[in-house]
């Protein structure tokens, strides 16, 4: 028999409630889940810079970045920005480097975590986050630099969509630990940044290049021109505090 067109609006209204109701709800249940979740990926990613993140489970991972790691937000002038236009509490782990990085640079925030001795409170290494294109998509980093903020103690790549076993192999471990112990600026105390190699097994490495990976170019250029792009704009801050290092030391 054919229902009136009354009985099919309020058929469709009940659903509609019924269905919008439910999904509110579902989302409701599942928003701190996702949040968690989202809380550990990025602590994960900041941590991987400096540890073997693999070796711990998540409720590790929160325990170890609670207790290790503190983290400020500065601008461009590498002044310390506590709070927004609005007076809100600027939280240096919800930033969102990838908008962040649609901005000018003078106009950005920029995010600094620093992993510290649990016994002595001191700064052991600096972590920069990074942001930047490569062949197809985007590409991120968290480059940790040694309390000399010159030499690189380790990098966490992560990307959207590189090519399978060539841009992709950004984040392997492979790839990473080719960064570990290079630096950014040379003797007399230039900054020179990391450069990734065109090919691979490149001979006459210096301290400042990385072999690169074959068949990846574009990728290897977008890595390097994210380090050299952040690196200068956190310049400011690395050499306030290569100067505090540098006087703490001549003080001791």
């Amino acid at each position: 028999m054919q229902q009136s067109n009354l009985y099919i609006i309020t058929f469709t209204i009940l659903m509609t409630i019924f269905f919008g109701t439910l999904l509110s709800l579902t989302r409701m249940t599942l928003e701190p889940r996702q949040k968690k979740q989202e809380e550990i990926d990025t602590k994960k990613k900041i941590l991987g810079a400096v540890v073997n993140v693999s070796e711990y489970d998540p409720e590790e991972i929160l325990s170890i970045y609670n207790e290790r790691m503190e983290s400020i937000v500065i601008n461009y002038e590498n002044e310390i920005v506590e709070n927004d236009s609005k007076g809100n509490k600027i939280i240096a782990e919800n930033i969102n480097i990838q908008k962040n990085y649609k901005l000018d640079p003078r106009e950005r925030m920029y995010p600094v975590f620093m992993y510290k001795n649990v016994e002595s409170g001191d700064t052991e290494a600096y972590i920069f986050p990074m942001f930047g294109n490569g062949l197809w998509d985007w590409i991120s980093a968290y480059v940790a630099l040694e309390k000399d903020l010159n030499t690189v103690l380790g990098v966490s790549f992560d990307h959207k969509i590189e090519t399978p076993g060539l841009g992709a192999r950004i984040s392997s471990n492979e790839i990473q630990d080719r960064y570990k112990k290079k630096k950014i600026f040379d003797d007399a105390n230039n900054f020179i940044s990391v450069t990734m190699l065109k090919g691979e097994n490149n001979q006459g490495i210096n301290a400042h290049q990385v072999d690169g990976m074959s068949g990846a170019t574009i990728t290897g250029n977008g890595v390097n021109k994210m380090f050299f792009h952040y690196f200068e704009c956190y310049s400011s801050f690395i050499e306030e505090n290569k100067l505090n290092q540098s006087i703490k030391i001549s003080k001791n």
